[in-house]
């Protein structure tokens, strides 16, 4: 069996090869480290690419903690990433402005997610343990608007140097 690439230029190399692109995005959690600590890393993972193969333009992601940390601001996104759109338990979704400081977003967000569910006993137990990762990744297709966000450094900065690119690609609707 092929074993997965450790390093991260390894991975961008690996990326580029399977899913040619025309904007990449490189992400990686700032967590216990100093955010340009996680921006420097990446943009020498990415020169050292770049000695070997053409990179298309790249965007660095660094949330604070964890990207999950920005999933969670939308009930409507979680409870249908978790398969009951229409379902009425309450949510305890954390405050907007603290979103960087928590301690564990994944598990947080795992948590919603089973309890958007609505399942309990067995139901639940099939749904955590194979259908919870699909569910994770489904809350970012149905936020329709993540301009909440826009409070929080890391995600200014994400926005900005996406548009940054967009105009220097040229890439701007008329």
């Amino acid at each position: 069996m092929h074993k997965p690439p450790a390093r991260l230029a390894d991975k961008i190399k690996a990326a580029l090869d399977l899913y040619p692109c025309d904007l990449l995005f490189v992400h990686r959690d700032a967590e216990n480290e100093n955010p340009q600590n996680r921006y420097r890393e990446i943009g020498q993972a990415l020169e050292e690419v770049e000695n070997d193969i053409q990179i298309p333009p790249s965007i660095c992601v660094v949330p604070v903690r964890m990207m999950e940390a920005w999933l969670l601001f939308d009930k409507n996104a979680v409870r249908k990433a978790a398969g009951n759109p229409q379902g009425s338990l309450s949510l305890a979704l954390p405050n907007l402005n603290n979103l960087e400081q928590l301690p564990d977003p994944k598990a947080i967000l795992h948590n919603l997610l089973r309890a958007a569910s609505g399942l309990s006993g067995r139901r639940l137990k099939d749904f955590t343990n194979r259908y919870l990762g699909l569910a994770v990744h489904r809350v970012p297709d149905y936020i329709e608007d993540f301009t909440p966000l826009r409070g929080l450094p890391a995600f200014n900065r994400l926005e900005n140097d996406l548009q940054d690119i967009i105009t220097s690609q040229g890439w701007e609707s008329p």
